[in-house]
């Protein structure tokens, strides 16, 4: 992407041959003392991509084949793997057209390139806000289902959920197309950053909230059963630990992209920030890693779709 730095750039790599990398070097920085860069080979950066693209099109061929799953929360965990299926295959595919480039198998014209990078790097960019945007409509509908249960069929409707679904893709297309246009400008970067955070509060918020009415919940069939302490612990520990594993698994996935994001509005020319920039590759391995995990935490914990994935 263009506003990430030139580690990606399709275009340099007509020129420009990578450097022989470990797994784990320290890299010199002649400004400062020396930088930890964690090097992502290739062939584990395009491993991870094709896990990632073989469980998410298992999520949207389940869903897609059980119609007992064609209901609007299923309609959010389809879309949610069909965005991190993109978000796997566009960054794969960048990676694979560089080594053909590198190794001198594709040969092409520089605007051709150029052309192919900005269409990779818009497929990128909206895989990764929609991706973001069906996280936070997942946690919104969870929430509506929890505290609304009575309303929720009347609330959250099919052709409700269709229209936020198309808005979420048609905002993304249109948010990708503004960032690659206008990437050197600082309120490009500040926006998504701004995104990021307010989907991380978003999903914090809301899931903390369900965990507290759910324990509240719990502690109300404990005192019936005059059995407090045991249950209303036990189910506490379990909620925290989903929570934790939940937002924890987000932030740390995607935190470091929106950090190397933030620090080149904040501190483009400091060592310290430089060290970071090294890193971006294994900052978008993490985000390949989170697309491989969204199947674990919202879609195959589901019996209905583990029966349909036996059936498929």
């Amino acid at each position: 992407m263009p506003v990430l730095g030139s580690q990606r750039r399709l275009l340099g790599s007509l020129n420009c041959t990578p450097p022989a990398t470990l797994p784990l070097t320290l890299a010199p920085n002649r400004t400062g003392p020396q930088c930890l860069e964690v090097s992502i080979p290739d062939g584990l950066f395009i491993s991870l991509g094709l896990v990632s693209l073989v469980e998410n099109v298992l999520v949207v061929a389940a869903i897609a084949k059980n119609r007992n799953l064609h209901s609007p929360m299923y309609y959010f965990i389809c879309c949610l793997a069909m965005s991190d299926l993109l978000v796997s295959v566009s960054n794969v595919l960048e990676m694979a057209v560089m080594l053909l480039l590198e190794a001198g198998v594709l040969a092409t014209r520089a605007a051709v390139v150029q052309q192919l990078d900005n269409v990779i790097d818009v497929l990128i960019c909206s895989s990764m806000v929609s991706s973001l945007c069906f996280l936070g409509a997942i946690a919104v509908d969870r929430y509506i289902s929890i505290f609304y249960a009575l309303r929720y069929h009347s609330v959250v409707t099919l052709p409700r959920a269709w229209r936020i679904i198309a808005a979420i893709w048609v905002a993304s297309i249109l948010t990708s197309v503004l960032s690659i246009t206008y990437y050197n400008h600082t309120v490009v970067l500040l926006c998504l950053v701004g995104f990021f955070i307010a989907m991380l509060a978003l999903m914090a918020v809301l899931y903390v909230h369900m965990l507290a009415r759910a324990c509240q919940h719990a502690r109300g069939i404990a005192r019936l059963q005059k059995r407090q302490r045991p249950i209303h612990q036990g189910f506490g520990l379990k909620g925290a630990a989903t929570l934790t594993i939940l937002l924890g698994v987000f932030f740390l996935c995607w935190g470091p992209f929106f950090l190397h994001l933030s620090l080149i509005v904040l501190c483009p020319q400091h060592p310290t920030c430089g060290c970071i920039f090294k890193n971006f590759n294994l900052f978008l391995a993490l985000i390949i890693c989170n697309a491989i995990v969204d199947p674990l935490i919202y879609a195959f914990r589901s019996q209905e779709l583990r029966n349909t994935l036996q059936e498929v």
